[in-house]
């Protein structure tokens, strides 16, 4: 049974993108490296942990759209077509996969309940497939950096990032519990429930 609503499905999508702006915004840590310490990344693993990996992965393009036609949403308040060939490109690039990878393991584990335990592995699973992978290539690259370095800086990110990911957890597993069917379940789990009944 199919219960998605394309019109609350945009909705989401462009709520979410709303809700990764706002915290992109608040007040980042200067690192010295040309990449701030921010909450752009609690923004993206959250809209793949509530919304699943199509509309998490479409609210983080639509976030990075809004910031490169020059609205002020990237950390910092930032905009511009050139973060996109700057230092912080591979991180950029890499949040609507990393929403994508999230949503798709809490997507396809999840059954009557979302698991804390099970939302904070996705999400630190996915930051560091795409994130820490794909951020600091493109670091080495633009910053004319070698890569042991780039990846070397790149791990000063890695204290907070557990950190967000514990609280996009509790925040995430406090959505799914206030929303239930926010996160279509797979329709195997569906079928298999419905069998067992």
């Amino acid at each position: 049974m199919n219960r998605r609503n394309p019109a609350v499905d945009l909705a989401l999508v462009a709520g979410f993108a709303a809700l990764i702006a706002t915290v992109a915004i608040l007040p980042d840590i200067k690192t010295g490296v040309g990449v701030p310490f921010s909450l752009q990344t609690f923004g993206v693993l959250l809209a793949g942990a509530c919304l699943g990996p199509v509309r998490g992965f479409l609210a983080v393009c639509l976030y990075l759209a809004g910031g490169a036609i020059g609205l002020p949403i990237f950390s910092g308040g930032a905009s511009g077509l050139g973060h996109f060939t700057g230092p912080t490109a591979g991180y950029l690039v890499a949040f609507p996969l990393a929403a994508a990878l999230c949503g798709l393991i809490v997507w396809r584990a999840r059954r009557r309940r979302t698991d804390f335990t099970l939302v904070f592995t996705a999400g630190l699973l996915s930051s560091f497939l795409f994130i820490h992978t794909l951020g600091p290539l493109n670091l080495a690259w633009r910053a004319d950096l070698g890569l042991k370095e780039a990846f070397l800086i790149d791990t000063q990110f890695f204290p907070g990032d557990i950190l967000k990911n514990l609280v996009m957890a509790l925040v995430a597993t406090s959505v799914h519990r206030a929303f239930p069917d926010l996160l279509a379940r797979p329709a195997v789990s569906e079928e298999r429930e419905t069998s067992a009944a």
